[in-house]
């Protein structure tokens, strides 16, 4: 399959959205044990080895298709200093991965790359998936405050 740059530059920045996304819940995971919120930690693991499948899925579709998954810059993590706040953090970075799957799939299936197209729209549909979760958290979170 020939290298088309811009797919290339898709599947690119989204193994650098994932790694960057394992290493924020696996911070925030530990965060969380610290604080004795042991049902958050888990979820935040669960979270991180999800967005590493992610990750693996990624690399694999990069394989076939010829690229090499070359190492990343992640950006700096932000673990948040309270749970709200972590939560609030974590729904910007779904959003910038739903709004990058949604451009990469649209792009993927222009140019008919369907399997591509596939693999970004059943990532687009985990991390839709997250984001009702995170919202559902701190629709929680307020309503334990005004108890």
């Amino acid at each position: 399959m020939a290298t088309d740059p811009r797919r290339t530059g898709y599947l690119m920045r989204a193994l650098n959205h994932e790694m960057a996304a394992v290493q924020q819940y696996l911070a925030q995971a530990s965060l969380t044990a610290m604080w004795q919120l042991g049902e958050h930690s888990s979820r935040f693991r669960r979270d991180a080895e999800e967005e590493l499948g992610h990750a693996q899925q990624l690399i694999e579709r990069m394989l076939v298709v010829g690229i090499p998954s070359n190492g990343t810059q992640l950006p700096p993590i932000r673990p948040g200093r309270t749970l709200e706040e972590m939560l609030l953090i974590d729904r910007v970075l779904e959003i910038e991965a739903i709004r990058l799957y949604e451009e990469a799939a649209h792009y993927c299936a222009r140019m008919r790359d369907g399997e591509t197209q596939t693999l970004f729209a059943g990532l687009l549909q985990d991390e839709l998936g997250h984001l009702r979760d995170l919202d559902r958290m701190l629709t929680e979170i307020h309503q334990g405050a005004t108890s």
